[in-house]
């Protein structure tokens, strides 16, 4: 039994296609990356966990416990996506601050971020990669016990891309926040995860 997030014989089926099938994938207190072709069913896998869909068969546990039983909101787990969804009529502050009461965890995000004087500013004065920490920083406000990242550099230039990666592996450790990676480069997987785990490999080798 892994301590902390196990996926156990997951299979998940959309109008006739099969997009996971006898999945199964642990992940401790490290950060994951999972890398994999697409369709091969790595963003199926995230929307799962966080709870936004809900498989055709098998189990996710957190610490033995079921988090299929669990409604998403209750589970504790953060989700960014590649586009930052960022609340345009919001500033900066009450984007972060959305959803949780301690307005101090505010000020603690943005100097995380390397944001800090950010409060007020509005999301369209934001440059791509300033957007992205800021969606980074909400989904950590509530103190997730797992935050799962969709392909969150994708729309970025490469050297900006590299620049985050760093850092936001950096806040992910700083924090103690375990995490799931998605992505299609291996060197950003390499240089952010602890370790790397192949979609497809997974799924060949659990129907072997």
């Amino acid at each position: 039994m892994v301590n902390g997030l196990e996926v156990i014989d997951l299979g998940v089926t959309y109008e006739g296609e099969t997009l996971l099938s006898h999945l199964t994938v642990g992940v401790g207190d490290e950060i994951v990356a999972l890398l994999g072709p697409s369709g091969s069913g790595k963003s199926t896998l995230l929307r799962c966990i966080a709870g936004v869909q809900q498989p055709d068969s098998g189990r996710i546990t957190w610490n033995d416990t079921d988090l299929l039983a669990v409604p998403a909101h209750q589970r504790g787990i953060g989700l960014v996506f590649q586009d930052p969804l960022l609340f345009p009529h919001l500033s900066v502050g009450r984007n972060i601050a959305f959803g949780i009461k301690d307005s101090s965890r505010v000020t603690e995000l943005l100097a995380l971020i390397r944001l800090p004087g950010y409060a007020d500013r509005k999301p369209e004065t934001l440059s791509g990669g300033e957007a992205q920490r800021v969606a980074l920083a909400r989904a950590l406000a509530p103190r997730p016990r797992m935050l799962l990242l969709d392909e969150p550099f994708g729309a970025l230039d490469t050297d900006l891309r590299r620049t985050l990666t760093t850092e936001v592996r950096e806040l992910l450790k700083s924090t103690h926040t375990p995490a799931i990676h998605v992505t299609h480069d291996e060197d950003e997987a390499h240089a952010i995860a602890d370790r790397v785990v192949y979609l497809a490999d997974l799924q060949r080798s659990s129907r072997s």
